[in-house]
């Protein structure tokens, strides 16, 4: 085993030689897990996260894998000036992934970057949506989507020249906004979501960067965007980032009620199947568990929803029947519930329903015991006209928090006089 220092090495490598380890290893960046690309299947990546949590590194490392293949590539950001200076020469941009001898060369009259083995990366400003429509690419990274001054129309464009290769794929690593346009990505067909916080990746940012800020702006909408990742409410929205961002807490030991609440689908094919999982104790209401999910057939919703109702020893499905209520309880029926289905029906508007629940947010008498940055969104969005598909989620959680802590199925008290 050589154990050695660096600087003996010379005597057997040469200086000429440590040089060149020293600037490989320079370029060498391991990637975190939450950098990696996600698992097949999906045709577009979007990489949601709060300011210095890796994202541009993760688009860049990503490219650079793609273009290891050859082919050509598309680099779109907001402005010109941010693809040169951000995803090609910046600390984290494409350049620091090579070794200086070895990196890519930035052609400026034609604006694209040339790799060794032919591989070309085409620059685009997303000012200039126009300018996408004749190229084809194998492979894109779009990067900051939400500050783009045409998102949908400039992605759109992007996507019709993504038409090369066997399965052309797209990256978009971006700080959410709550613009239409991202709402409308997450829930696309063949997305898939990655969410990081800004603490994930505190051991590449400076010492007091987290501590200050949080103590500046904790529990802000501008903390909840830009340090947390999450997608804030719009201008209407019931429920608040700052309600939002302290209701998270620990189960207690036991509860006195649970309940899985059930918002299906119209369609097999259409919305999501809103799940969510829901205690009773000391009067406070514990969110437990997220099981939304999309493209579940009738029989796979019930049986995701009555597996939820026996790991939590649940007390009752609630499930709203607006949407064929005999078909509703057929469907749970055959699955097997563990215990009582009670269907209920919506009388009054999304908004109507979840002002009392949002009451109950700001009063600190709901808790989420753990992350459901998903569902946090959509209940911020609730209200603000800003969302383009159904809630789902918030409205099952709407359903569980109000049968639970709003009179509907509360059991009845006996006082002793």
């Amino acid at each position: 085993m050589l154990l050695e220092p660096p600087e003996n090495l010379s005597k057997w490598l040469g200086a000429a030689s440590l040089q060149r380890i020293e600037r490989c290893r320079a370029a060498w960046k391991p990637r975190a897990e939450h950098q990696l690309p996600p698992p097949d299947p999906w045709t577009t990546w979007l990489f949601l996260g709060g300011r210095g949590a890796g994202k541009t590194f993760a688009g860049a490392s990503w490219i650079k894998d793609q273009a290891q293949r050859g082919g050509n590539l598309a680099l779109v950001g907001p402005t010109f000036h941010d693809v040169r200076e951000v995803m090609i020469e910046g600390p984290s941009g494409l350049k620091s992934l090579y070794p200086v001898g070895a990196r890519p060369k930035w052609q400026a009259s034609r604006r694209r970057l040339e790799f060794s083995n032919g591989a070309v990366a085409q620059a685009f400003s997303a000012e200039d949506p126009d300018a996408l429509r004749g190229p084809q690419f194998h492979a894109a990274w779009a990067d900051e989507f939400c500050a783009w001054p045409k998102p949908a129309e400039t992605l759109a464009m992007l996507r019709f020249g993504l038409r090369l290769g066997t399965d052309p794929r797209l990256v978009v690593t971006t700080t959410p906004r709550p613009i239409r346009a991202l709402r409308g990505l997450i829930v696309e067909p063949g997305t898939v979501n990655t969410r990081v916080p800004t603490s994930a990746n505190a051991d590449h940012l400076a010492p007091a960067f987290l501590s200050t800020l949080q103590g500046l702006y904790g529990g802000t909408r501008l903390a909840a965007q830009e340090l947390d990742g999450l997608i804030v409410e719009g201008e209407g929205g019931l429920f608040r980032a700052e309600d939002l961002a302290r209701c998270r807490g620990a189960p207690p030991a036991r509860f006195q009620r649970v309940v899985v609440a059930v918002d299906p689908p119209a369609t097999a094919g259409g919305d999501a199947c809103g799940l969510v999982v829901c205690g009773r104790f000391e009067g406070r209401a514990f969110v437990l568990e997220d099981r939304t999910a999309r493209g579940l057939s009738p029989h796979g919703w019930a049986r995701r929803a009555v597996e939820a109702a026996a790991r939590w020893n649940a007390d009752a499905l609630v499930a709203e029947a607006n949407q064929g209520g005999d078909m509703v309880r057929a469907v749970l029926a055959q699955a097997g519930p563990p215990c009582a289905v009670k269907l209920v029906k919506a009388s009054l508007g999304k908004r109507a329903r979840a002002e009392p629940v949002a009451a109950l947010y700001e009063q600190g008498r709901v808790v989420h015991c753990g992350a459901f940055p998903a569902l946090e969104e959509e209940l911020m969005a609730l209200g603000s006209g800003d969302l383009d598909h159904s809630p789902d989620r918030a409205d099952a959680l709407v359903w569980a928090v109000s049968e639970l802590m709003l009179g509907v199925g509360r059991r009845p008290r006996l006082s002793v006089l």
